[in-house]
């Protein structure tokens, strides 16, 4: 394993600031870059659910060859005379020459899709967010269940733009703080007041990977948290900060994560930081 660059570590935690809206994922990732109206492609799991979100933004309107969807909000009783609000409502509508059934986490902003049928066509799909459509071309393949993941530098630059910089809005001395937390957790070398516990635990995280809570620090109104991940799957991964935004073992208001190793290859494995604001009761 290359060594760390904790240079490159600091560097990144003062934009690494992680929305606690973010949501991790649950299986492997099919990471695609994506832009308005370009198509992209990924892999669409015959058998089992398939879960697409969009990286800091919720979907909200899938377009297609829907077979069914579970989307739309629960209809409004109707008023019929002598039946009253209790009416029973109409079953949702089936599409028989649909290609796609559809379920929303609607809480997260993500939707589950699963083929029907025995073409093997790849299914065409528009995914919506408030700021682009992303066509996607989803090819089947008798593969386990798997999240995709839509990420586009275009709109998370906009967005960046548009709000309030976190970095900026906090103190100075907040950062330094932060930035000598991370110092701490990536090189062993711990200030005096910082207290270090060894804690060395497995954590149930995805199938793919294991994860392990390897030490936490605290001090100077902080929480750090130090994780080992491996991949142990037979596949490639892309990691991303959001998707540890709650991996965190103790209470507190998520600051900053950093990733050493956005890429790990099967066996590869890499350190994650985590980062709390302590609260007081």
């Amino acid at each position: 394993m290359r060594a760390p660059n904790h240079n490159g570590l600091r560097e990144r935690l003062a934009v690494t600031f992680v929305l606690a809206a973010c949501a991790p994922a649950a299986f492997a990732l099919q990471t695609l870059d994506a832009a308005d109206g370009v198509a992209i492609e990924a892999i669409l799991s015959t058998r089992e659910p398939t879960r697409i979100r969009i990286e800091g933004a919720r979907i909200v309107d899938v377009f297609g060859n829907i077979h069914s969807s579970g989307c739309m909000p629960p209809p409004m009783p109707p008023t019929v005379p002598g039946g009253g609000a209790n009416a029973p409502a109409a079953p949702p509508a089936i599409n028989p020459a649909g290609e796609i059934v559809i379920e929303c986490d609607r809480d997260k902003g993500e939707i589950y899709v699963r083929p029907v049928g025995e073409s093997i066509k790849p299914v065409n799909l528009f995914v919506s967010s408030p700021e682009a459509t992303y066509t996607l071309v989803l090819r089947r393949a008798d593969t386990p269940a798997d999240t995709i993941v839509i990420r586009d530098q275009a709109a998370a630059q906009r967005r960046m733009a548009a709000a309030p910089r976190q970095v900026a809005a906090g103190t100075a001395s907040h950062v330094r703080a932060l930035k000598a937390m991370l110092a701490a957790m990536a090189t062993d070398q711990t200030p005096s007041d910082i207290a270090v516990k060894e804690v060395g635990h497995s954590i149930a995280l995805w199938r793919e990977v294991r994860f392990q809570f390897e030490r936490s620090y605290r001090g100077r109104g902080l929480i750090g948290e130090r994780y080992w991940l491996q991949n142990v799957s037979d596949k490639s991964m892309t990691l991303t900060e959001p998707e540890f935004d709650r991996a965190a073992n103790e209470g507190g208001e998520l600051a900053a994560i950093a990733i050493e190793r956005h890429n790990l290859r099967p066996g590869e494995r890499t350190r994650v930081f985590v980062i709390l604001k302590e609260t007081r009761p």
